[in-house]
């Protein structure tokens, strides 16, 4: 196919090098292609194989336009995808070693030390807060465990998920009937691009945390609520 096009495309380039198609301003040659045609059967296949490859050339621009459209709008939405990965989950303790944290005398934020995973950069070991980086649905769940030390010791094991400052859910128990307890909290926010999110530990309440990772703090987002920018 290929050479015979070259063949064409040479013949018409010498074999009649006076013909032009643009008839105003040519005075030599036939004014109509169809007398081109009955002249010279050479040329006019030539012609007409020409214009099925710029209508081709046509067509494939138009695909190769709508493809990179398509392509535009799938990168935004691989974006919108990875700008909405959002997830932190964290340990009490960062070492071998085990830990009592309280009591205190006052509400006390509990800094998570050793982190499982913040792909985000939105949880600050050294504050143990949370910042949300972008506004949308979160799933927030808190484990808590305490030991009270020996039968007979108050047991005071109690936590709180607090969002800039305002509580939403917790966990308390305290009684000198158990030595140890442990408690969960799981629930699902509309939080918004800037918001606080910790967990307190109240005045005269106690976590225990060893190697085991008993108390941990976690967060990741179900979905975004904003497009992206």
């Amino acid at each position: 196919m290929r050479a015979i096009l070259l063949l064409c495309l040479l013949q018409a380039s010498f074999a009649v090098p006076s013909f032009n198609w643009d008839t105003s301003n040519s005075k030599a040659g036939p004014e109509n292609p169809n007398e081109v045609c009955s002249i010279d059967k050479g040329s006019c296949n030539c012609c007409v194989m020409l214009k099925e490859v710029n209508r081709l050339k046509t067509h494939f621009d138009e695909k190769l336009s709508e493809l990179e459209q398509e392509y535009v709008q799938t990168v935004q939405s691989l974006k919108f995808i990875e700008a909405g990965r959002v997830a932190v989950s964290v340990a009490l303790l960062d070492n071998d070693h085990y830990i009592w944290f309280g009591k205190f005398s006052i509400d006390t934020i509990v800094p998570y030390k050793h982190v499982f995973i913040n792909l985000g950069d939105g949880y600050n070991t050294t504050s143990g807060i949370f910042t949300v980086p972008r506004s949308g649905v979160y799933s927030l769940a808190l484990t808590i465990f305490s030991d009270a030390g020996a039968p007979g010791n108050t047991l005071a094991a109690c936590a709180i998920l607090q969002v800039n400052g305002y509580v939403v859910a917790g966990s308390k128990e305290i009684n000198t009937r158990d030595q140890e307890d442990s408690a969960s909290v799981v629930l699902a926010l509309h939080l918004e691009a800037g918001d606080e999110v910790a967990v307190k530990l109240p005045r005269g309440c106690s976590l225990y945390d060893d190697s085991n990772h008993y108390n941990t703090f976690s967060v990741f987002m179900l979905y975004p609520t904003e497009p992206l920018a």
